[in-house]
């Protein structure tokens, strides 16, 4: 099996590798290729970079050629190279148009019948609905934000033109990972309370779902290695359903860990309106479960603001 990871030196990209790269797993794995710009982190592979089934090309998924190349190669394509967040794609809409979607485009059309395309979506498209009902898959998204639209369009495209595809519609997601971000909001108001002992709370009542990164991981895997041919060509919820909270409820959940003084003030909001409660029904009943949840994640996150002392790291 070889498998190709856009973007695979990032966040959850690098994570992934550790994870596919591990010999305690016994993938049946050939090759493992990073395709990557190098945009944030030059490092975060280093520690994998002796094993000989890693290969690391360093590109740019706006090359159609480069990248069309590297799709033909490989038996599975985890399409992960994004522009990601509302404050980041609002500064550089271009590039947002050609990563986010348009790259996703040139791989959905040069992908073979037997080759599989796994592509990550946000689930922020949900939008605000109240937080008082699950949104499924079948609910409409109406994404607010230049993020939002370009990765449910590509996701959209994708649907229609690849043959064999799994799309998945991701939570919030947290933990620690070998290129750190703490622009995340898990991470970040751990990162907050560590720092400044204090968290100015707005959209406090807003409610939002999350999902490990290791979880993230092992839901990519399951499609790789475990997913029976009917769960293919679907779309897929992909979060904890056991700690859908509110943002208060994750602060207090914080301060269980961490002494820090909570102040609500509605003094701004969140660019990408999202107030809802996801169901990732869907997901488990492929078989899948969660093994992670808000304390470990927490916990983890405390030893690495100890252990960096200065994570500034994010993406923008």
């Amino acid at each position: 099996m070889k498998i190709l990871i856009t973007g695979g030196a990032g966040y959850i990209g690098s994570k992934l590798v550790q994870r596919l790269l591990d010999p305690n797993l016994g993938y049946g794995t050939d090759k493992i290729t990073v395709f990557d710009t190098l945009m944030y982190d030059k490092t975060s592979l280093l520690s994998f970079i002796s094993d000989p089934k890693l290969t690391f090309v360093k590109g740019d998924v706006r090359n159609d050629k480069a990248l069309i190349e590297q799709v033909k190669k490989h038996d599975v394509v985890i399409s992960l190279a994004a522009l990601v967040g509302a404050p980041l794609c609002d500064k550089n809409p271009v590039d947002a148009e050609l990563v986010n979607f348009r790259a996703n485009k040139i791989i959905a059309d040069n992908i073979g019948d037997y080759q599989l395309l796994i592509y990550p979506n946000t689930n922020s498209g949900y939008g605000s609905t109240g937080g008082t009902s699950f949104c499924t898959e079948k609910d409409p998204m109406k994404p607010v934000s230049i993020y939002g639209t370009t990765k449910l369009r590509a996701e959209e495209y994708i649907q229609q033109e690849a043959k064999k595809f799994v799309t998945l519609r991701l939570a919030t997601v947290f933990g620690v990972s070998p290129r750190p971000r703490f622009d995340l909001l898990v991470n970040n108001l751990v990162l907050k309370a560590m720092k400044e002992k204090m968290i100015v709370l707005y959209e406090n009542q807003a409610m939002r779902n999350y999902i490990h990164i290791n979880d993230i991981c092992r839901v990519i895997e399951h499609f790789i290695c475990d997913a029976l041919p009917g769960d293919l060509n679907q779309t897929y919820n992909a979060g904890n359903d056991r700690i859908n909270c509110n943002k208060l409820q994750l602060v207090e959940t914080i301060k269980k860990h961490v002494p820090v003084e909570i102040i609500q003030a509605e003094y701004t909001q969140d660019p990408d309106k999202r107030d809802y409660v996801v169901s990732s029904k869907k997901l488990y009943d492929t078989g899948f479960d969660c093994y992670f949840d808000l304390d470990y994640g927490i916990k983890e996150l405390i030893k690495a603001v100890e252990l960096i002392d200065t994570p500034i790291n994010a993406n923008y």
